[in-house]
């Protein structure tokens, strides 16, 4: 048995993030899955873990907790610098830290559960204005996301150079997000081939929602 713990959610996006950087570590980890929609993220067990009650939580050997994926994922590069997940100098690890923030603090905030539940109940919004509204804050993004992954000189393969790091693992998990409200991904050709190449990557496949234990 694993001594790492991921409380987590099979089709959170931020969960998605930190089991794919624990699978290119090639860290074993515990599942533990708290079902978003039925509010187990606010049960007594996660606030305990975290006061916020939000998913991921990596719980460590040591019972240490870390919250927040992106957190998460830097404390593991530099904890096990085996595949990073940054590049080596300190201009390449701004630009991949820019790329991955323009997903993780532009478009999620506004795109998450809670957010969406909150325009429903609050606001009276129905599911086409939802998904209107998760469109309309994707494409906010993606259109520079797209211009600058296509035209900057150090793209590669992957958002930067030949291998993944933590722009793509963002990248991937809010396109495979971008699925579930039907996101046209015709206008962002090299996000959508920077994400394919990703998800044949065992890595990335393995943590597919579809793979999980608590999938439905």
């Amino acid at each position: 048995m694993s001594n790492f713990i991921l409380h987590n959610y099979f089709r959170s996006s931020t969960s998605f993030r930190v089991r794919v950087a624990l699978n290119l570590k090639g860290i074993d980890y515990d599942y533990q899955s708290y079902h978003l929609r039925k509010g187990e993220q606010r049960s007594d067990a996660m606030l305990k873990l975290n006061a916020q009650g939000l998913v991921p939580v990596l719980e460590l050997p040591d019972s240490t907790v870390l919250s927040q994926s992106m957190a998460i994922m830097e404390w593991l590069d530099e904890t096990y610098p085996k595949a990073p997940l940054l590049p080596d100098t300190i201009a390449d690890r701004a630009r991949v830290r820019s790329l991955a923030q323009m997903i993780a603090c532009e478009i999620h905030p506004l795109n998450n559960l809670r957010v969406l539940a909150t325009l429903k109940s609050k606001f009276g919004a129905d599911d086409e204005a939802v998904a209107d509204w998760f469109k309309t804050w994707v494409a906010a993004t993606f259109e520079p996301l797209e211009n600058r992954l296509a035209s900057e000189t150090y793209t590669g393969d992957f958002c930067h150079g030949d291998t993944p790091g933590i722009a793509d693992i963002c990248l991937s998990a809010q396109v495979i997000n971008n699925a579930r409200f039907a996101v046209d991904m015709a206008p962002y050709p090299t996000i959508a081939a920077i994400h394919k190449r990703c998800m044949v990557l065992e890595a990335f496949d393995k943590a597919k929602p579809a793979f999980q234990p608590d999938a439905e």
